[in-house]
């Protein structure tokens, strides 16, 4: 901490990457809608821009570990509000998902006549909840249980045996993705399927994103346990990560049991 700072809260120095960050977003979306409408040079803007988002996401992260690791400014207040923050993020990622999970039970448990008066609608066919959807239900789980060990290991000082515990959260990780590819590639309908399709879909693959999401945060937590970055009194990137990994467990029990089971028996 700075000798001169008489005060537990940090006042970041001017930065360049928020308003990078927004051109970067701006160049991103302009760059979609012509990609999407084939305009000309519409590929190269939104790969420009997607390119500009990344080094801005990595600069500034790399400055907030910085701050927090080797400058010392995430005193415990800091640590408090930052901490509110992600909880709240949380929050209105729950909220996310609920909107998806409405819509599959609105549909499902009143079907109406255009879809044939039942569910799954008339001519769609479904995955079998008792293949691959009930072993990519064990595997968040055995994830979640492997993350929980890492963080003990990190209270009790034992940074191999986090570092290790992190790996194997990462490697099953890599697994469930793997296997939530090969589903969708054999999976006998797709997103333009009537409403299951769309509920389908979007539930499991919007899970599918917030997984790889949590897979690189497991990652670089890992590198900074193996660094020497994380103690049992400063780790809060790493609760950070395990909170949202266990929000992402849970969240895939509500499509397992309400589209996989509701839908495939």
């Amino acid at each position: 901490m700075i000798e001169s700072q008489r005060h537990s809260y940090h006042l970041v120095d001017p930065s360049p990457w928020p308003i990078s960050g927004s051109l970067g977003a701006l160049a991103t979306t302009v760059g979609g809608v012509m990609y999407m409408h084939a305009f000309q040079g519409g590929a190269r803007l939104l790969s420009l821009g997607l390119t500009f988002l990344l080094y801005t996401m990595f600069v500034w992260w790399r400055d907030v570990l910085r701050e927090s690791t080797l400058e010392g400014h995430h005193t415990k207040i800091v640590q408090l509000g930052l901490r509110y923050g992600f909880l709240l993020f949380i929050v209105s990622e729950v909220m996310f998902f609920f909107a998806l999970f409405r819509a599959s039970f609105h549909s499902s448990l009143a079907p109406t006549v255009e879809i044939g008066g039942i569910w799954p609608p008339k001519g769609i066919a479904v995955l079998d909840p008792r293949e691959i959807p009930f072993l990519n239900t064990l595997i968040p789980l055995s994830s979640g249980a492997a993350v929980t060990w890492a963080h003990h290991a990190i209270l009790a000082g034992k940074e191999k045996g986090a570092v290790y515990a992190l790996v194997v959260t990462v490697s099953l990780a890599l697994v469930f993705t793997a296997f939530q590819g090969m589903e969708y590639y054999q999976a006998p309908s797709t997103i333009a399927d009537s409403i299951y399709g769309s509920t389908f879909f979007l539930a499991t693959g919007f899970h599918g994103f917030h997984v790889i999401i949590g897979t690189l945060f497991s990652i670089i937590c890992a590198i900074r346990q193996y660094r020497g970055h994380l103690t049992k009194e400063h780790h809060l990137g790493f609760e950070a990560a395990a909170w949202y990994w266990h929000f992402v467990d849970v969240v895939w029990l509500f499509p397992f049991v309400s589209i996989y089971w509701w839908g495939g028996i």
